[in-house]
């Protein structure tokens, strides 16, 4: 498997090598060695999570207070979406910025999300799944929901008509709102 870190740091794509025959294809989708051995970073799951939506459908952008903290490993496993990972660190040098990845199921490529980063993603086909491998488990009222069209944030969707989006991610704070009321933390190595 290929691993790259990506502009924000401690985001990385995960990329499988896959060996295609007649039958189909075969693939490792994470190896914790390989992972940690390029990164430096451990990953124990502790949680899997299946989201499935119709083409067109907005969700995020998602975090969780630390502590707990959750990082995330992010993968489409069916259709396609427009992926987005927004730093929410204080301090970083990227807080504020995002990155975009195209994940579909027949390329298996993933994408790392680091504890104290923000995730969300629009799909493209319909009945779209992305599973969420977790470093934590659910913890009610840690939960950080930040408006995915806040315009200070203005992520590229790339939508040709609105969006289908859930009320609480459409009334979710802007980035400004949610740094105010205090519910972002500055970097694990900090």
């Amino acid at each position: 498997m290929r691993i790259e870190e990506l502009a924000l740091p401690g985001v990385f794509t995960v990329a499988p090598d896959q060996i295609r025959d007649e039958r189909g294809s075969f693939y490792e989708g994470f190896r914790t060695d390989e992972f940690e051995a390029v990164t430096g970073q451990a990953f124990v799951p502790r949680q899997i999570n299946y989201s499935v939506s119709r083409r067109n459908t907005l969700r995020g952008i998602h975090s969780v207070t630390i502590p707990p903290g959750q990082a995330k490993f992010v993968t489409c496993v069916r259709g396609a979406l427009r992926d987005f990972v927004v730093d929410l660190r204080i301090g970083s040098p990227t807080f504020g910025v995002s990155v975009s990845n195209v994940l579909d199921a027949a390329s298996g490529y993933s994408v790392y999300v680091p504890e104290g980063v923000g995730h969300g993603f629009l799909t493209l086909t319909d009945d779209a799944c992305i599973c969420y491998v977790l470093s934590s488990t659910y913890v009610p009222g840690t939960q950080i929901d930040i408006n995915p069209l806040d315009p200070d944030l203005a992520l590229p969707w790339g939508f040709e008509e609105p969006p289908l989006i859930s009320g609480k991610d459409a009334r979710a704070r802007s980035l400004k709102e949610t740094l105010a009321a205090g519910l972002l933390s500055r970097p694990v190595d900090e």
